[in-house]
């Protein structure tokens, strides 16, 4: 058993062990860690896998490379040549069947080959989101040996799901009344639902959505207090996660989907759906502030969770909610509206760090006011 940086001949093998990986979600695909290559801040990505020594040998009759576990890495650029390295939802490991020492060996394993990249890229330190449940930790070693366990990262800890198993009618019951009430008055309003994809939309219709998408989400971040992204993050996300761009076939590859909300012709709400496996993800939303008593969002979710379920897909998640009785976290807000449409509350551990430069990491720290 040894880690390994796998070849890009050989990201088709990582895509199946994540697509048959219980905890494999769309951040460790190579699809993702492609769009994530092609953003300015960040540029590079590796996918550090733990394999069996015994496979993948350079002989026409040796065993095919088997991979173990593994994460995929990329780098975030930091000012004056500096980077940190992020391993989102990751690593993926069997968790399920290793013990805790087996488990802190493979993630020594990764380490290791990680710290000989930071070393070439003048990384500070390496943040892990491990996909794993608060519920399930009993024997996990959380956090791993040689890291230590922080406040917050990029990705909320606690979620809302919903099981697109049941009927339309049982996830209509299970709303909060106001949010059955909000989209049937969407509906009245005569709102229309509109989906861009790179697949399917011209070029030029999708950099109009596209456009269209980046101006609610400069209504949304100014009222709610968020910071968007470049518009070319958006774009990216859109024309990269497809299904022709990912690496092998799978019953449900990476994609992802704009969708724009119009009353008479002018866009008032859209929202971008990223579906992987069995499940679609709600990632990002906007809404006009001088429409916002159409209640576009409403119809807008309802719409998406509707077509994903149509699709086969079997989860709902809504990316992200406010800690359980936390009104004054910043997503107290959303979570007000994503909670109208019932669901589960998954709760998330910690993220955790690793340092490699350990002075410049507290320095680090300090300057951004985030709690060790």
């Amino acid at each position: 058993m040894k880690a390994k940086i796998l070849a890009k001949s050989e990201e088709v093998i990582w895509d199946e062990f994540v697509d048959k990986h219980p905890l494999g979600g769309i951040q460790q695909s190579s699809a993702w860690a492609r769009f994530q290559g092609v953003m300015k801040g960040r540029g590079q990505y590796w996918i550090v896998a733990i394999i069996d020594e015994k496979t993948g040998g350079p002989k026409k009759d040796a065993p095919a490379l088997k991979i173990l576990g593994g994460t995929v890495v990329v780098r975030h650029k930091m000012p004056r040549g500096y980077s940190w390295f992020y391993g989102s939802r990751g690593p993926l490991l069997d968790y399920k069947n290793l013990t805790e020492k087996e488990i802190n060996t493979q993630v020594s394993l990764i380490l290791e080959e990680i710290e000989k990249l930071s070393k070439l890229e003048h990384s500070i330190f390496l943040r892990f989101d491990p996909p794993i449940l608060q519920k399930d930790i009993k024997k996990i070693p959380i956090p791993f040996k040689n890291f230590r366990k922080i406040r917050e990262g990029f990705y909320p800890q606690d979620t809302l799901i919903l099981d697109l198993t049941k009927s339309e009618e049982e996830l209509l019951s299970e709303m909060k009344p106001k949010g059955r009430y909000n989209i049937k008055l969407a509906e009245k309003k005569g709102i229309k639902i509109e989906k861009y994809t790179a697949s399917d939309t011209t070029k030029e219709e999708l950099k109009k959505a596209i456009d269209d998408f980046y101006t609610l989400l400069g209504d949304t971040t100014t009222r709610d207090g968020f910071t968007r992204h470049p518009k070319e993050v958006y774009a990216s996300m859109i024309e990269n996660l497809t299904p022709e761009k990912t690496s092998h076939k799978t019953k449900n590859p990476p994609q992802s989907i704009l969708y724009l909300a119009k009353y008479e012709g002018t866009p008032i709400a859209g929202m971008i759906a990223v579906s992987y496996k069995n499940t679609t993800i709600y990632y990002y939303g906007a809404s006009s502030n001088e429409y916002r008593n159409m209640m576009a969002p409403y119809l807008l979710q309802w719409h998406v969770i509707k077509e994903a379920k149509k699709n086969g897909f079997l989860v709902y998640d809504f990316m992200g909610i406010s800690p359980e009785n936390d009104q004054k976290h910043k997503l107290a807000g959303v979570t007000d509206f994503k909670n109208k449409f019932g669901g589960t509350r998954l709760t998330y551990v910690n993220p955790q760090e690793h340092a490699f430069k350990r002075l410049l990491y507290l320095a680090y720290k300090l300057k951004n006011m985030v709690k060790l």
